[in-house]
């Protein structure tokens, strides 16, 4: 209050209509008009992780029935209901909301040096778009209506034929929600690293991290609109009457995976890369040293944006597509090794040759380290053809999904949490 006494009136009245343009409005009403990518990012953290622990307690039922034979605490319906939006809302809830919109809205701007987020309204946007689909699925869960056909609704198992009803339709419409929420987050963050650059930060002199959030958002928007395209597909053929998956009238069940993994493979990159970054910014600082390997740490990460979209077919080598065409893929599937393991030379050169500070954001680093180093081996494991066919649909494939995502999501989100957290909290 002395500082502005001193202030002529005209500075007083700047400096009041400053504060009414980048201030936080007050009140409900408020709450609703804010669109500065603070308000923004916590929310998309707060409520992903919030789903987050409604995932976590289906799967905790799951394992419960699980434990023993002839449990019944689940019956057959109820439990591929809790599969069903388990997944979902692990992927698309929690692990791309959090790792790519979550952090990647409240810290791009910071790191950009500008005052707020390209497109704010849209940014808003996309959070209670998100918000909405997430409710949509999970209100259909309490209501007994819940999605049962797996989080990636192969048909014709979720067609009108096998799935009548209104579950299927549920979660159609929450893909489409949430990948429209994620396409506007990422046309946001890019726009901003691409336009809103402080002086002087040339794109060889940016951060990693927004080097690894500006490939995501081009993954993302080439990603999402195959996924939105299918879930739509999906719920014409069961509310319009289409045929695009019925064989028998012209339509291919093929086509429902091919659409589907185009989006799935890229979608687990897009949850890797954000962790990969938090990683990559988190190391310098607690090994008291430059990260090693800026160059080609960012040819790795605009590598895996491409090579992405290269591997999709390794999810169907048991449909029986011709051996030619997934030999390829197969190359392909051991090709992006490659970029991800440089990162990981990168990353342990800078242990190396650092003074490491073993604080608590550091002990998730290294776990880390080991668990998704066992999800990425198993994974060059399944590049095989006659391997993937003989663990196809058994627990080796359910045990490597979990070790990429626990290991290259989980553990980053809660080191970056715990670095950042002052920051968050504004104690600086």
């Amino acid at each position: 209050m002395q500082a502005e006494t001193t202030l002529s009136p005209d500075q007083q009245e700047l400096d009041r209509q400053l504060r009414r343009v980048w201030g936080h409005p007050k009140g409900l009403l408020g709450w609703f008009s804010n669109v500065h990518h603070t308000a923004i990012g916590l929310r998309f953290m707060v409520t992903s992780f919030i789903f987050f622990l409604l995932g976590g307690v289906l799967a905790a039922i799951m394992r419960t029935q699980l434990a023993r034979p002839e449990s019944h605490l689940l019956g057959p319906d109820k439990y591929n209901q809790f599969f069903t939006i388990h997944g979902s809302t692990m992927i698309f809830l929690f692990a791309v909301p959090m790792m790519f919109q979550g952090f990647g809205v409240y810290l791009v701007p910071l790191i950009c040096g500008t005052r707020n987020i390209a497109f704010p309204r849209l940014n808003a946007f996309s959070y209670y778009i998100y918000l909405g689909g997430g409710l949509l699925l999970w209100i259909g869960l309490f209501l007994n209506t819940g999605a049962d056909v797996g989080w990636f609704a192969y048909v014709p198992l979720s067609g009108p034929q096998f799935t009548p009803g209104k579950r299927a339709d549920f979660w159609a419409q929450m893909i489409t929600f949430t990948e429209v929420s994620a396409l506007g987050v990422a046309i946001c963050i890019a726009t901003t690293i691409l336009r809103h650059r402080a002086p002087g930060m040339t794109l060889n002199r940016m951060p990693i991290i927004l080097w690894e959030k500006l490939v995501i958002s081009f993954a993302v928007i080439f990603a999402m609109p195959a996924v939105m395209v299918v879930s739509s597909m999906l719920l014409l053929d069961r509310l319009v009457g289409t045929q695009f998956f019925n064989p028998a009238e012209g339509g291919d069940v093929l086509l429902y995976q091919h659409l589907f993994w185009f989006f799935g493979h890229p979608e687990v990159y897009i949850i890797f890369l954000p962790g990969a970054a938090i990683i990559s910014t988190l190391l310098p600082a607690y090994t008291r040293r430059h990260i090693f390997g800026y160059t080609p740490i960012v040819v790795s990460v605009i590598a895996t944006g491409f090579l992405g979209f290269s591997v999709w077919v390794h999810h169907m080598f048991a449909t029986g597509l011709p051996q030619l065409g997934e030999s390829f893929f197969t190359a392909a599937t051991l090709m992006i090794v490659i970029p991800t393991g440089t990162q990981f030379f990168c990353w342990l050169a800078t242990l190396w040759n650092g003074k490491l500070l073993f604080e608590l954001p550091m002990l998730w680093v290294f776990g880390f380290f080991f668990v998704f180093l066992i999800g990425g081996l198993s994974g060059v494991m399944l590049a095989s053809v006659p391997v993937d066919v003989q663990v196809h649909d058994t627990y080796f494939v359910v045990a490597h999904f979990h070790y990429v995502l626990i290991g290259g999501a989980l553990f980053p989100m809660f080191a970056g949490i715990y670095h950042w957290f002052p920051k968050i909290r504004g104690a600086f």
